[in-house]
């Protein structure tokens, strides 16, 4: 597992460029993903890696396309010190799990050894031997994210509230 750190007021428009969402599928995501603010990004993220980031994570347009392109990436856990409201409701709707802590996301470094509880929003950081506690999801959103999302947690009950 890796962590990626990226600073304050990363857009939608620097995790997925426009220039790429003419051919939105999630291949295509992953290969451009956070590609104008690191050409690595992309080549290097597996599937469990962790992406850190400042204030205001997620800012610019309203798209989907931004969560999307991270979870195509493999990256299923996002914590920053905080995030744009409607990033983080994209990130809901797709089944991205995000953590806003602001001591976490300034003190963890890139090579750190994390574990990360997202029922509780629980941060170890392994290497400095630090616990973090974030904002978890409340657990009727951790029943949509745990779905994959809105759509499938909808189908999942035939349209019909639990």
């Amino acid at each position: 597992m890796k962590i990626y750190k990226y600073g304050d007021d990363v857009n939608t428009d620097l995790i997925i460029p426009a220039r790429y969402l003419n051919i939105a599928t999630k291949e295509n995501l992953a290969a451009h993903c956070m590609e104008d603010i690191d050409l690595d990004f992309a080549k290097t993220v597996e599937k469990g890696d962790i992406l850190i980031a400042g204030k205001n994570f997620g800012c610019g347009s309203s798209r989907e396309h931004a969560p999307m392109a991270i979870k195509a990436c493999g990256v299923n856990i996002v914590i920053a010190e905080s995030f744009a409201r409607i990033f983080y409701r994209n990130a809901i709707n797709i089944g991205l799990y995000i953590i806003e802590c602001p001591e976490a996301a300034k003190e963890i470094s890139v090579n750190d050894d994390i574990d990360v509880d997202v029922k509780t929003g629980t941060i170890i950081d392994k290497t400095t031997n630090k616990k973090y506690v974030g904002t978890a999801f409340p657990d009727f959103i951790q029943k949509i994210v745990e779905k994959g999302g809105l759509l499938n947690c909808i189908s999942d009950f035939g349209g019909k509230n639990e």
